[in-house]
C-alpha cells in the first residue's frame, strides 16, 4: 500500500473515532451511544494498526510500537461498548490501562508537536488514574464524572493533534518530515535496505566460492 493512501485512510479514521466517541459521550441515549462508541472504535483500530506499519517502515519503531499498544487497548475497549456500561468495567479498566500507555509512549515522541504531547501527557495521566480507581474497586463505568468523562477532551484533541501531524507531514519533502523527529528519512531507510542487500549478496558470493 502507497504511503498517500494510508495518510488519508488514518487520519480519516482518527477524525472519525474523535467525533462519534464524543458524540457517544454528550448524547444521553445508550442506543446510540453504544453504536457511536463501536463505529469510533473500529475507525480507531483501523487507524492505528495502518499507523503502526506506516511508522515501522519510516525507522519508528518506538512510535510504531506506541500504535501497536493503542490499537490493542482500543480493540479492549471496543468490547465494553456495551448498552449497559456497568456490564464491562473490568475491560474498560484493562483498555484505559493501555489507552494511558500507547499514549504516553506517543507523547514522549518529538515527531509530534508540543501542544500535542502535552494533551497526550494529560490524557494519560488521566486513563491511568481511571483505571487504578477501577482495579482498585471503585464504581467507575466509561462516563463517570469527574474522570473518565472530563479527559475525553484531552483525548479528542490529541486524537486531532495526530492528524494534523500526518497531514502537515504529508505537506513536507521526506527529509523534513522525519529528518529531526529521531526516524530514518525516505532516502535513509531505502539507503539501508540497498547496503543490506549488498552485504546479503556479499555474503552468499563468499559462501559459494569463486
Amino acid at each position: 500500500m502507497k504511503e498517500k493512501p494510508i495518510i488519508i485512510v488514518s487520519t480519516t479514521g482518527l477524525l472519525v473515532g474523535c467525533i462519534l466517541g464524543m458524540s457517544g459521550s454528550i448524547v444521553p441515549y445508550a442506543i446510540f451511544r453504544s453504536l457511536a462508541w463501536a463505529m469510533g472504535s473500529a475507525g480507531l483500530i483501523l487507524a492505528s494498526t495502518l499507523l503502526t506499519v506506516y511508522y515501522f517502515r519510516k525507522g519508528c519503531d518506538v512510535v510504531a510500537a506506541g500504535f501497536l499498544i493503542y490499537a490493542i487497548g482500543e480493540s479492549v475497549v471496543f468490547s465494553s461498548c456495551g448498552i449497559d456500561l456497568d456490564d464491562n468495567i473490568v475491560s474498560f479498566g484493562a483498555g484505559t490501562f493501555l489507552w494511558a500507555l500507547s499514549i504516553a509512549v506517543l507523547s514522549l515522541q518529538n515527531i509530534f508537536p508540543l501542544f500535542v504531547r502535552c494533551t497526550g501527557i494529560i490524557t494519560a495521566a488521566s486513563f491511568a488514574l481511571v483505571s487504578i480507581l477501577i482495579f482498585t474497586g471503585h464504581p467507575v463505568n466509561a462516563l463517570a464524572k469527574p474522570l473518565p468523562f472530563f479527559a475525553y477532551p484531552f483525548f479528542a484533541a490529541t486524537l486531532v493533534g495526530w492528524a494534523w501531524t500526518l497531514l502537515r507531514t504529508r505537506a513536507h519533502s521526506p527529509v523534513e518530515k522525519f529528518g529531526e523527529t529521531g526516524c530514518l528519512s525516505v532516502q535513509e531507510v531505502e539507503h539501508k535496505r540497498t547496503r543490506v542487500s549488498t552485504i546479503n549478496l556479499a555474503n552468499r558470493r563468499f559462501i559459494m566460492g569463486p
